[in-house]
């Protein structure tokens, strides 16, 4: 329903970026480029200040931007509200996971809300924890879905699932022959873990602490940017890889790796829902319902 000048104009504003918005709303950048101009062409003023490489908002395009977050907010309230009245939902939801949620937890609920929902448009952020926060507090999400103990105060957190976070080897590997290790022999046990901002190495890392050991204390060879890549590096190393469990129950079920048990220390964490503070759109409430109810009736 909403304009679609308007539409590009709030891309572009989001991302500060021509570029981005072009990729986001899947037109050529000279297009964004022509829908701006046309539009401040209509309302005859500047709405963006370019500066070399750089753009930002002008007065006139701040307050656009302000009036444009309202209309979006009415335009999805609309949506969903014709789409309780017909029985039948159209519209969008931009959804954020972290890493280990976008790649094993999600893809199943998408695929059946995607059979039942299919003129809801869905679209998916992947990207660690931290990024997706960032994401939503600058509104380019609807709704996220992280791991991890952090907590923004502008963000309401809803809790989603339980996870646990493994000690795993690899099946051609030594370290395979082990059961359990205590927590001094991890320390000097070859580590690979996820990369700086993950929630993952933050539940670990706030997990550790709680024992008094410190992440500088461990034998940490690798960071790794995915639980792929850190599955990988373990097939061709002797070292142990902290992941979570609903990353890696396939490949221990067939046997390709082994969980090793550490003596008194577990590492549990919940998975959540995220989204601005205030009343979620109609959407965002539909989709958690949907996603909750999907694995309880699991």
């Amino acid at each position: 329903m909403l304009n679609f000048r308007l539409r590009v104009f709030y891309s572009v504003a989001t991302f500060c970026s021509f570029t981005k918005a072009a990729e986001e709303m899947f037109i050529t950048q000279p297009a964004v480029t022509k829908n701006i101009k046309e539009l401040e062409s209509e309302l005859n003023i500047r709405l963006f200040n370019r500066i070399a490489n750089k753009i930002t908002l002008t007065e006139a395009g701040r307050l656009l931007l302000h009036y444009t977050e309202h209309v979006l907010t009415l335009d999805k309230k609309f949506m969903f509200d014709l789409g309780v009245l017909k029985q039948k939902f159209a519209g969008d939801l931009k959804l954020g996971a972290s890493t280990t949620i976008g790649q094993y937890v999600l893809p199943a609920i998408l695929a059946q809300f995607n059979r039942e929902h299919p003129d809801i448009e869905l679209s998916l952020l992947n990207d660690n924890t931290q990024r997706i926060e960032t994401a939503l507090v600058e509104k380019v999400l609807d709704l996220g879905i992280i791991e991890g103990n952090s907590r923004n105060s502008q963000l309401k957190y809803i809790p989603f699932l339980k996870d646990e976070i493994v000690a795993v080897v690899h099946v051609s590997q030594p370290l395979f022959e082990k059961d359990e290790i205590t927590l001094d022999e991890l320390k000097e046990t070859p580590l690979v873990l996820r990369e700086i901002g993950s929630g993952s190495l933050e539940v670990i890392t706030d997990k550790l602490k709680q024992k008094g050991v410190k992440l500088k204390d461990l034998n940490v060879v690798m960071h790794l940017g995915s639980t792929e890549s850190i599955k990988t590096f373990l097939a061709n190393s002797n070292s142990i890889g902290l992941i979570s469990i609903n990353a890696v129950s396939k490949e221990i079920a067939n046997g390709e790796f082994k969980i090793i048990d550490i003596t008194d220390f577990e590492i549990e964490r919940n998975f959540y829902f995220i989204h601005l503070h205030g009343v979620p759109s109609g959407f965002t409430e539909m989709f958690i319902q949907y996603a909750l109810n999907y694995y309880n009736q699991r």
